[in-house]
C-alpha cells in the first residue's frame, strides 16, 4: 500500500517580536512622554492672533539675498551684538554684547578700518541703547541690571529696577525723547532673557511699556499686558511711540503728547516675521528687525497651545530648537505702510537694523559680528 506523504505546511510569520518590542520598549517611552507633558507646569494660553485683521504685509521692494552681499564688521570681537546705536557727532556706533561689554565701533568706508574698542562692562546683559543729548550719556536697557545711565568716562548709574512694586525681569529696549524723558520696555516681569523663549511660547501678556522721568526720578507704567514688549522708538514729531510685540507680529503706536495722549492705535499688523528692535532713520522710515520669518507651520503652531507646550518641553530638555529662518529687516513709513524688505533664507536672529549713510548695519543675539550691507550697490528691487 503506497504511503501517503504529508503535504508541506506553510510557515506563518510570527508577529511576536514586534508586539513584544512595542509592549516592553515603546509603551514605557510613550507613557513617560505623556507623564512629562501632563506633569509639566508650563501652561500656555491662546494668543489673540484674531486681532491681526489685515493680510500679511508685503513690501513693494525686496532683496531676499542679502547674506552673500554683506560684509562682517568686528568679526570675532563682538559677542552677540544685540542693538546698534549710532552717534553721528562722534562718528561711532555702540553695541551691547552677551559678555556684558558695551563696545564702541568707528564707522569707516572700509570694514577693515572699523576699529572696535571696549567702553564699559555692565556686569549684566546690555540690550537696548539710546543717547541722551541733554546729558551726553548713554542710556542702557540691561536685561539683568535694569535701566542704566553710562557717562562719557564709563561710570554706571542705575536709574530704575522696578515699577509699581514689580521688578523688571527683562529690560529690553529704550529710546529718549528730545526733552530727556526716557521710554523703555520690560519684555517680561516673569522670565529672564535666558528664558525669553518660554515667555513667547506661553503666550501670556507680561510685558510693559514704561517712562522714566530724570527730573523726578519716577518710573511710570504706560501700558500693561503686552505680549513680549520689545523694540520702542519715539516718533520724529515727539507725539508718539512705536513699540513692537514679538509673538503678535505687530507694532503699535502709543501717543505721549497731543489730543490723543494716552491712546493706542494700530501701526503695522501681521508683519512677515516676529519683530525685535525698531529704529528711525531720520528720513521718514522705521527699520524693524525680524529675527525669524513667519510661515504656515509656525503660524499654525502659535495658534495651538498644545504644540507650544510641546516646543517648550523639548527646549527644556534638548536646548533651543533654533528654527528661525528668513531673518532680516522690514522697512515702513511714518504711517506703518511697507516700503522695503531686506532678508535672507539663510539668516537667523537679526535683532536690529540701523541705516547709517548708504549702509544697513544689523546686530544679532547669536553672531560674533555685525552685518553690513551696501544699499547703493545692493538695493531692494521691485517685488514681482
Amino acid at each position: 500500500m503506497p504511503s501517503q506523504s504529508t503535504p508541506p505546511q506553510t510557515r506563518r510569520k510570527s508577529t511576536a517580536w514586534p508586539s513584544s518590542f512595542f509592549i516592553y520598549f515603546l509603551s514605557p517611552v510613550l507613557v513617560a512622554t505623556l507623564l512629562v507633558y501632563h506633569l509639566d507646569s508650563f501652561d500656555p494660553v491662546h494668543l489673540p492672533l484674531h486681532e491681526l485683521t489685515q493680510p500679511p504685509l508685503k513690501a513693494p521692494f525686496t532683496n531676499h539675498a542679502i547674506l552673500k552681499s554683506s560684509e562682517l564688521v568686528g568679526q570675532g570681537q563682538l559677542n552677540a551684538p544685540e542693538d546698534i546705536l549710532y552717534d553721528a557727532v562722534s562718528g561711532v556706533f555702540y553695541t551691547g554684547c552677551a559678555d556684558g561689554w558695551i563696545k564702541r565701533v568707528t564707522v569707516n568706508d572700509s570694514v577693515a578700518d572699523m576699529a572696535v574698542s571696549n567702553l564699559v562692562n555692565t556686569g549684566g546683559r546690555p540690550l537696548g541703547l539710546a543717547l541722551d543729548r541733554t546729558s551726553n550719556a548713554l542710556i542702557v536697557a540691561d536685561a539683568y541690571k535694569g535701566l542704566l545711565r553710562v557717562s562719557g568716562d564709563g561710570e554706571i548709574e542705575v536709574l530704575t529696577v522696578e515699577a509699581e512694586g514689580v521688578k523688571f525681569k527683562l529690560t529690553d529696549e529704550v529710546t529718549v525723547a528730545e526733552d530727556g524723558t526716557i521710554y523703555f520696555t520690560d519684555a517680561s516681569f516673569d522670565y529672564s532673557v535666558a528664558e525669553s523663549s518660554f515667555d513667547i511660547l506661553e503666550g501670556k501678556p507680561r510685558g510693559r511699556l514704561l517712562r522714566y522721568d530724570p527730573a523726578t526720578k519716577q518710573t511710570e507704567v504706560l501700558l500693561h499686558n503686552l505680549y513680549f514688549a520689545n523694540g520702542v522708538e519715539v516718533s520724529p514729531d515727539q507725539q508718539s511711540l512705536v513699540f513692537c510685540e514679538t509673538p503678535m507680529r505687530r507694532c503699535r503706536k502709543y501717543y505721549i503728547d497731543g489730543e490723543k495722549k494716552g491712546k493706542v492705535e494700530k501701526f503695522a499688523d501681521n508683519l512677515p516675521g516676529f519683530p525685535d528692535n525698531i529704529h528711525y532713520d531720520g528720513e521718514g522710515h522705521y527699520w524693524i528687525a525680524i529675527p525669524g520669518g513667519a510661515n504656515a507651520l509656525l503660524d499654525y503652531t502659535f495658534r495651538q497651545p498644545i504644540l507650544r507646550k510641546t516646543m517648550a518641553i523639548l527646549t527644556k530638555h534638548l536646548g533651543p530648537l533654533h528654527s528661525e529662518k528668513n531673518s532680516g529687516v522690514f522697512v515702513v513709513d511714518l504711517e506703518g505702510k511697507p516700503v522695503a524688505h531686506y532678508s535672507d533664507p539663510q539668516l537667523a536672529m537679526l535683532t536690529s537694523g540701523v541705516k547709517i549713510g548708504t549702509h544697513l548695519y544689523c546686530g544679532s543675539i547669536v553672531h560674533n559680528h555685525i552685518l553690513r550691507l551696501d544699499l547703493a550697490k545692493h538695493p531692494a528691487q521691485p517685488t514681482t
